[in-house]
């Protein structure tokens, strides 16, 4: 793959750090919210007949969906972290993240693809083992 250069390519990742941090936040702040909102739900629908089945049942669905996208989120926001730490393992974790990103259509497709351009550079290998000259990193 045609090489950018270090200016751009610092850039490039820490666009692309926020994203996958923001990214991250925002599904695991729908994880939650939906594991309220269906705990809500099955709190009156039990009120409304009277029955304890429906609370647990939504709760349990709730606990799950809810449950499962946050942990879903994790790797996403920790190769987020790693990406603007200039970590090598964040762009690994990132590398991974950006594959299954590609079954989230339309929005994870075009994140995968900003990831592999970005992350599959020339000089990212150089960028990330820390032995670029130009550029300092934040911690």
């Amino acid at each position: 793959m045609n090489s950018i250069n270090e200016q751009d390519l610092h850039m490039h990742v820490q666009i692309l750090g926020w994203l996958r941090v923001i990214g991250a936040a925002l599904m695991a702040v729908i994880g939650v919210m939906l594991l309220i909102f269906l705990a809500g739900i099955g709190v009156f629908s039990s009120a409304a007949a009277g029955d304890a089945a429906p609370f647990w049942v939504l709760t349990l669905v709730a606990l799950f969906v809810g449950g499962l996208m946050v942990v879903l989120a994790l790797p996403s926001l920790l190769a987020g972290i790693g990406l603007l730490r200039r970590k090598e393992w964040g762009r690994i974790l990132a590398l991974i993240a950006a594959v299954f990103d590609l079954l989230n259509f339309p929005l994870g497709t075009l994140l995968a693809a900003y990831t592999f351009y970005v992350l599959l550079q020339n000089s990212a290998s150089a960028y990330f083992a820390g032995t670029t000259t130009s550029l300092t990193t934040t911690s």
